[in-house]
């Protein structure tokens, strides 16, 4: 993905990893009670390998980076509010910690959960 040269040597970026910070970084915005695969497939494979980047798409062409979160929304929050939260802070995040400009967050809400209120 992103390849920087240094006089040590050369640093590789795999969309694994930006896809593993913008995941933390959903799952810490108010209102988001999970992220959401976005088909069966990516389900299934997800549920049986466990990995941290579930419901996270990076797309990234050499310059552009491109990023799509599928999350689950807390009945009773404002969507749109959360909707822009979760853009604002994974899109801080991945610039913060890899120092990439990020072209666009695109965030799908999959789904509403009522929390149980007992």
């Amino acid at each position: 993905m992103a390849k920087e040269n240094t006089v040590y040597g050369s640093i590789h970026i795999a969309p694994a990893a930006v896809a593993t910070i913008a995941y933390f970084a959903t799952l810490e915005s108010y209102g988001v009670v999970g992220l959401a695969p976005r088909n069966l497939v990516e389900g299934l494979a997800h549920s049986i390998t466990n990995e941290p980047s579930r419901g996270v798409n990076v797309n990234y062409d050499g310059e552009i980076l491109d990023i799509e979160v599928h999350i689950i929304v807390e009945y009773g929050t404002r969507v749109q509010s959360v909707a822009n939260r979760v853009a604002n802070t994974v899109r801080f995040h991945v610039e913060k910690a890899l120092g990439l400009k990020v072209n666009s967050v695109n965030v799908h809400v999959a789904g509403l959960r009522v929390s149980n209120t007992d």
